[in-house]
């Protein structure tokens, strides 16, 4: 079966066909613009762009809302990461950061999968630290500042050990077992 991941970053979905590949599923890219509606809450986000693509006739879909929440930002950006990314970037929060202690922070992926008219909804997380100055030169967005075992960013790390203890793969892996309990995979 082809599902189609609906996001404007290939990184996304060379990181779904890595782990869905093995169950049969296949990823197809689509771009394709929809409303993010504004509010702090992921879930609502992923949900209502869920309600919008199915109204445009699309099924067999993979959509997803990110974040980085810092616990000493209290919680930005948030769902507000794809904005703080394009206007600050890493450089950005790392000033934000700047003498700042607490430097405790998650990675959140809420994943809205419609697939054999079956509508799932499932989040991962990934708690760490943020560190002091960017490393690596892999994955995207906020990898090179965000680590999770203190030693290496996201940026550093090959993509199969990301997708195994990251946000993303967390809630792939919740897909993965809803996929199963409802006998789609």
């Amino acid at each position: 079966m082809k599902l189609k991941v609906i996001t404007s970053n290939p990184g996304k979905v060379a990181e779904y066909e890595k782990s869905l590949s093995q169950f049969g599923l296949e990823m197809e890219h689509l771009k394709l613009p929809y409303d993010e509606v504004q509010t702090a809450d992921l879930e609502e986000v992923v949900s209502k762009g869920m309600d919008e693509i199915v109204s445009k006739g699309i099924r067999n879909f993979i959509v997803d809302d990110s974040g980085l929440f810092v616990d000493s930002l209290k919680g930005f950006p948030g769902v507000w990461s794809a904005y703080a990314q394009k206007t600050i970037g890493n450089q950005g929060i790392l000033k934000l950061m700047d003498g700042v202690e607490d430097r405790g922070a998650e990675f959140r992926c809420c994943i809205g999968c419609d697939i054999e008219g079956q509508r799932i909804i499932v989040t991962g997380i990934c708690r760490g630290t943020i560190t002091h100055e960017e490393s690596g030169d892999a994955g995207f967005g906020f990898d090179p500042i965000f680590t999770h075992d203190g030693e290496r960013t996201f940026s550093e790390i090959p993509m199969d050990e990301k997708n195994a203890v990251s946000h993303r793969g967390n809630a792939v892996k919740l897909l993965i077992e809803e996929l199963r309990t409802r006998n789609i995979i």
